[in-house]
């Protein structure tokens, strides 16, 4: 495929320079500056809705199946409106707005509307509010930031979470009981001069939100998010990716906001760049995916974000569907992906499909970073690095990597990183070495040892690696990743287990839909049968043997594995509702897998057998 034409488009070329301390500290940077930015959000809101008034800002399906647009213009004047609501209900800083319902137009202009007037905002996953009763992670997040409101877009399936978390505090919404205003009314608020005062005063460190860490190790966290973070990486993002200052990004997407890749990056940048954001009712599962093909199908996207588990059902999709693949590719200019790894054959498809459609190949992105970095620190636009490549810092951020048991662990420091957790200093503080670098807790692996300037590969979280009873290392991301691809295609994930252990085992998350081809009569299974059948099986042994003889060492090599059937958990802190599986989460949840791994159990897939 690297012999058929780039479509054009216009990147960074970054200048990327770097120190060797003599503790063996490596420092990279970017040589340059970044331009001048403003100070809030609502700058950008403002200057759009002079300029472009009548461009959709955002859509999103309406009950009759037809785009809903709001307009800059319309945007501007609906979150004034909300902003002097809100002051009139007293909400501030520590009063803030709690947001429990899913993306839509009113969640963004909530949002918007606390911003504007200097109230921060927190998306909640909204599974902390509808989980049966379950809601400890939900007054943990009541507790820490004490909101004075909470908005959902309809009330009534949230209505015992906010009784039994939120009682007393007025309820904002577009339907159901118990909401302390009307929509209409709430849009309807006469502005006065306090709206303008309280802009006046927002600045580059008023916190314009709170993203909660999705609290897999515990608590879900508080992580502040100041004007100067959201503004600066919207300014590093676009720094990268240049055709956006020329050509606004048209977006369509599902990911939560409650996130920071969505609610910060995808989400700001259709408002930076004077962009049309179009919300997708669909998300990377067999249910909903088809609707996030037939938005795929009206919308031209020219910049498209996705987890590489969405990317994996839109190939099986396009794979079939060439008016699909027509639609997806026609106007696209960058397609980029978080959140995992994704697979070898997951990228050389995405090339395989655009080449057979276009004639071109386009350009695919990825990049590190963390909610307490707005996201991104580091960015990854070159065409000719490998699969999983990261990249190199953006301009103003500092990469501080530090030899730690034989890995690189990653830090930064810049102005799109956090200054910490709210009311919790002890925790800030640990989050922070003495030179006041954000310890990302991620290891790194260079590209290339004698050139920072080829870029990094992720190198596995330093809290997930774990030690065989050899007392060897086991470096989980980079296996993870390398497992999951050599099982092609079968499996999304791989959960890596063996702690204390002579040898290393996985507990594999299944990809129904390559299964399902792969098994006669599979789409007519059960799970328990689908995923246990002696097809799949066979077929999983044959590729393990492959890899195993290709893996050097112990901590490369993974004899036995077991297929998931009770899906992972959001509740329980196993993956998140974006996909990201928490490795030691699941090895806590799922002990009696891990064990049978080890016993011999008739259910274990043995690549040692013939």
């Amino acid at each position: 495929m690297t012999e058929s034409p780039l479509r054009k488009v216009k990147l960074w070329q970054p200048d990327i320079d770097w120190e060797r301390r003599k503790d063996g500290t490596i420092l990279v940077w970017q040589n340059g500056t970044l331009n001048d930015y403003p100070e809030k959000l609502s700058v950008k809101i403002h200057e759009w809705a002079k300029k472009t008034p009548d461009t959709t800002w955002m859509a999103e399906r309406g009950p009759d199946g037809d785009w809903q647009r709001v307009s800059f213009a319309q945007m501007l004047a609906h979150i004034r409106a909300i902003g002097q609501a809100l002051l009139d209900l007293n909400l501030s800083v520590e009063r803030p707005l709690v947001i429990l319902s899913a993306n839509s137009v009113g969640h963004a202009l909530m949002a918007l509307g606390a911003q504007y007037v200097g109230v921060p905002s927190a998306a909640i996953a909204p599974a902390y509010a509808l989980a049966s009763g379950e809601y400890g992670k939900l007054v943990s997040v009541r507790d820490q930031i004490t909101p004075g409101a909470v908005y959902a877009e309809d009330t009534t399936p949230f209505a015992p979470a906010i009784a039994e978390v939120f009682a007393g505090l007025p309820v904002l919404g577009k339907a159901g009981e118990g909401r302390a205003m009307d929509w209409e009314a709430l849009l309807a608020t006469p502005v006065t001069d306090a709206v303008d005062k309280a802009n006046a005063a927002v600045g580059l460190d008023t916190i314009a939100k709170f993203l909660f860490t999705s609290g897999t190790t515990g608590s879900p966290k508080a992580v502040i998010q100041t004007q100067r973070m959201m503004c600066a990486n919207m300014e590093q993002v676009t720094d990268c990716y240049a055709f956006l200052r020329d050509e606004p990004p048209i977006i369509l997407d599902w990911a939560p906001w409650n996130h920071v890749a969505a609610g910060n990056l995808v989400f700001n940048a259709a408002i930076w760049n004077g962009g049309t954001f179009y919300i997708d009712g669909g998300r990377p599962t067999p249910q909903m995916m088809p609707e996030t093909i037939r938005n795929l199908r009206e919308v031209g996207t020219n910049w498209y974000f996705n987890v590489p588990f969405g990317y994996e059902m839109l190939v099986e999709a396009m794979e079939e569907d060439e008016e699909l693949a027509k639609a997806f590719f026609g106007n696209l200019k960058l397609k980029y992906y978080a959140g995992a790894a994704m697979a070898t054959h997951t990228w050389e498809a995405l090339d395989r499909l655009a080449v057979r459609t276009t004639g071109e190949r386009i350009q695919l992105a990825t990049g590190l970073g963390a909610t307490e970095t707005a996201p991104f620190a580091i960015f990854n636009t070159d065409p000719d690095a490998a699969p999983g490549n990261l990249g190199v810092p953006a301009k103003e951020v500092i990469l501080k990597l530090v030899p730690t048991e034989g890995k690189w662990e990653a830090r930064v420091k810049g102005p799109n990183v956090t200054p910490g957790y709210w009311r919790q200093p002890q925790l800030t503080a640990d989050a922070f070495d003495e030179e006041g670098f954000y310890c990302l807790g991620d290891a790194l692996k260079f590209a290339d040892p004698e050139d920072p300037s080829k870029g990094f590969f992720f190198d596995g979280r330093v809290a997930e690696n774990f030690k065989l009873s050899t007392g060897t290392w086991v470096g989980v991301g980079a296996l993870r990743a390398k497992l999951t691809d050599a099982l092609g295609g079968y499996v999304r994930d791989a959960v890596i287990v063996g702690e204390g252990e002579d040898y290393l085992g996985a507990l594999l998350v299944p990809f129904r839909p390559a299964i399902e081809k792969l098994v006669p009569g599979g789409e007519e299974l059960r799970d328990d049968l689908l995923f246990g059948h002696e097809v799949l099986h066979k077929e999983l042994a044959r590729r393990l043997k492959a890899y195993n003889q290709t893996a050097t060492g112990s901590s490369l090599r993974v004899p036995r594995a077991l297929m998931m059937l009770e899906p992972l958990s959001i509740e329980k802190g196993e993956v998140t509702d974006k996909g990201s599986v928490n490795q030691r989460a699941v090895r806590a949840q799922r002990q009696d897998l891990v064990a049978a791994i080890y016993d011999g159990d008739k259910r274990v897939i043995d690549s040692t057998k013939e």
